[in-house]
């Protein structure tokens, strides 16, 4: 079945100090991404007449995959609404010690407050209304104009709160110009131009330009960056949370998948020294590199979302940029990558490095999901309950793949 483009979408209202209030008529919104607020503030305002705040979701069709269907979010609103409201079962805002900041009663509103403060100390205040872009269990997003332009707040939860501890040192030629921040909440100046998702040819060889640069800038200071708390995905760390990601995702995976899964655990120690001998540096790793996370314009491309970053070999962001790259465009983006390396370390071996990690990263990818779903509170945890099998069904996959190329059953 073709997934609905829409949403269906209810909106249980509370006022700041927390009190329930009930729920709106449903309306349709037209984009179908559960965690898009900014056509949801405008649907209600336009069939309500109601000013709300998205604070988080509550219910969704599971299946879906962040998307489409019959949705329902608790809303903040300053007064109670003309429209009737219907009484909403339970108490959605009942304690939860997941819950990140900005999904509670008046959360955002103390994050706008922190970032008027600090752009009318800067001589840019705020010239027009906040607007609300987009709030889900990664991330919180607002535009706030100033004069033409525009600044962005953004608040991460704390297991993302090393983003603008590495924006601060990354170079903003390439990254979001850091304007400040406040643990896990900050301002990043405007990044002129469009999101780069269908981007393909010279620009997207581009991106990997732009990736590598950075990581061969930082092949000599991992140190630096593990001092930040980044993850740390050196393959032997990696092992044993992906040995703990296999065994509590087994129930949802088929008997196939788990039995090529311990194989490449079992290796895991002999393929690290393989990748090791293939002669790149540990470095930074973007974490969820793809088209998607860059925005700009031909003469300049920005590197956007390093809450995912992390420690480790650079290749392993291969995976997500080519997870959504159309199939004709693989060939000229590996060469490319490949050619960046051989050029910074000579001598190198990237395409065999490459051709090892596939199976590693996708595995990283079901460890950071898992991690996910420990952090997050459980109404929200439907945004990433299918990705540790999903990634992990992959990695089986992978393992299967290189073992019929290679005719070897125990190939890389």
């Amino acid at each position: 079945m073709t997934p609905p483009t829409y949403r269906d979408v209810t909106l249980v209202l509370c006022l700041r100090d927390g009190s329930v209030l009930g729920a709106l008529p449903s309306f349709r919104v037209d984009v179908p991404w559960w965690q898009e607020a900014a056509p949801v503030v405008a649907a209600a305002r336009a069939a309500h007449g109601s000013d709300v705040t998205i604070l988080r979701l509550l219910r969704a069709e599971a299946g879906r995959a962040t998307g489409g269907g019959p949705v329902s979010y608790l809303a903040e609103i300053e007064q109670p609404p003309a429209t009737a409201l219907a009484p909403w079962p339970g108490n959605p805002v009942a304690e939860e010690p997941l819950r990140v900041h900005y999904a509670r009663p008046g959360g955002p509103a103390n994050d706008l407050r922190w970032a008027d403060t600090v752009l009318a100390e800067r001589g840019t205040p705020r010239t027009g209304p906040a607007e609300q872009v987009r709030t889900w269990n990664l991330s919180s997003l607002w535009r706030l104009p100033v004069g033409s332009s525009a600044t962005w707040l953004k608040a991460v939860p704390p297991f993302f709160a090393h983003e603008s501890l590495m924006l601060a040192l990354l170079d903003t030629a390439v990254v979001p110009a850091l304007i400040a921040a406040d643990g896990p909440v900050m301002l990043l100046e405007d990044i002129p131009g469009a999101d780069q998702h269908h981007t393909v040819g010279p620009a997207a060889l581009a991106m990997v330009r732009l990736l590598v640069g950075l990581q061969v800038e930082w092949a000599s200071r991992a140190d630096e960056l593990l001092a930040l708390c980044l993850p740390d995905w050196r393959l032997a760390p990696l092992a044993d949370a992906a040995a703990e990601a296999v065994a509590r995702t087994a129930p949802e995976l088929e008997r196939d998948v788990v039995h090529q899964l311990e194989r490449l655990l079992d290796g895991l120690a002999q393929r690290s020294d393989e990748v090791d001998s293939c002669g790149l540096p540990v470095t930074l790793v973007h974490g969820d590199f793809h088209r998607g996370n860059v925005r700009g314009t031909p003469e300049r491309l920005v590197l956007l979302d390093w809450g995912d970053c992390g420690v480790g070999h650079p290749l392993l962001d291969q995976i997500a940029f080519l997870e959504y790259l159309p199939q004709g465009e693989h060939d000229a983006v590996l060469r490319e990558w490949s050619r960046l390396w051989r050029a910074a370390v000579p001598g190198s071996e990237p395409d065999r490095a490459a051709q090892l990690l596939q199976p590693v990263a996708a595995l990283r990818r079901a460890v950071v999901y898992r991690g996910f779903l420990d952090a997050i509170e459980p109404d929200e945890q439907i945004y990433h309950a299918s990705d540790p099998a999903d990634w992990l069904t992959l990695t089986a996959d992978l393992c299967r793949r290189a073992s019929a190329a290679s005719g070897h059953p125990m190939s890389p």
